[in-house]
């Protein structure tokens, strides 16, 4: 059976302020709960399993204090999930990737239609050292959700970019069709899974509707990327997305025209070049057919 290899972070540490400054093959063994022995720190290392500050980690390099070492793990992924699944491309290059995702289908996953194990099949192979045979989604979007999607092709860019992410430092923008009455703008902070959790909304455009009183085009912005966490905001709000099966209010669950929420726009600092990098996506014709006079 044919596999890919692939590797996947296994452990993230920020070393402390050293008194002095050590080798990394003397620094880390012990620190790693899935790696202890010096063996198996040196094994690491000389796969290219050890990462500093995103950068491959040489037996070595001298660890003084503040750096970012990520270890990671080998895995083998089954060439057969790959799938031939026409995505379209935003932007690439050799480190990084914007995709648009479709609803419809799933990220990530053992499922062998997602966007993931499509990935090998609409991007050109990086030439980086540490490229990745199967490119990683950095962030999520759920199932039914369409948009615009950040792809690492090399582990010292998904580090990175993960690392603008825990910084909230990508600006990430939705629209979406709501149900019901609602304010012009707002902003809802309830805790998802008993977490922080932040969603600013802007009504673009409000029309109305005999089935569902009115539906209103929204703007969203979030602080927070709880799963979920607009659908479940809207939904206390008491304007639940059209279309949402899981968050709807009984009786007004439009069927059969999928999930009116859409990741529209993507904003950050590339972390290898440090040009600015602005996806923004068309709205949907679904949401056109609804809001035919609206620019966004």
């Amino acid at each position: 059976m044919a596999n890919h290899q692939q590797i996947e972070l296994v452990e993230k540490h920020i070393v402390p302020l050293l008194n002095k400054a050590l080798r990394l093959s003397e620094y880390l063994p012990g620190i790693f709960t899935s790696i202890s022995s010096r063996k198996g720190i040196k094994k690491a290392i000389k796969k290219g399993l050890i990462k500093v500050d995103g950068k491959t980690g040489q037996t070595g390099d001298w660890i003084k204090g503040g750096e970012s070492i990520s270890l990671y793990r080998e895995s083998r992924i089954n060439k057969n999930l790959l799938v031939e699944l026409p995505i379209h491309v935003f932007y690439e290059d050799d480190d990084l990737a914007v995709v648009r995702k479709p609803a419809g289908i799933t990220v990530s996953g053992n499922k062998r239609r997602t966007i993931e194990h499509a990935l090998p099949s609409n991007l050109k192979p990086s030439p980086q050292c540490d490229a990745l045979p199967i490119p990683q989604a950095i962030h999520r979007l759920d199932y039914p959700t369409s948009g615009v999607l950040l792809i690492g092709k090399t582990s010292g860019a998904v580090i990175a970019l993960n690392q603008l992410f825990e910084q909230q430092k990508i600006e990430k923008e939705y629209i979406a069709v709501s149900i019901g009455e609602m304010p012009k703008s707002g902003t809802i902070e309830t805790p998802v899974d008993n977490k922080k959790a932040k969603t600013t909304y802007q009504v673009l455009e409000t029309v109305k509707s005999e089935r569902f009183g009115c539906l209103n085009l929204l703007e969203i912005n979030i602080e927070t990327g709880r799963r979920h966490q607009i659908r479940i905001h809207l939904a206390e709000n008491g304007n639940p997305v059209l279309g949402d099966q899981n968050y709807g209010i009984e009786g007004k669950v439009l069927k059969g025209k999928g999930l009116y929420l859409h990741a529209i726009s993507l904003k950050f600092i590339h972390p290898i070049s440090n040009n600015r990098i602005e996806i923004r996506d068309d709205i949907p014709e679904k949401f056109k057919k609804i809001f035919p006079d609206c620019l966004i």
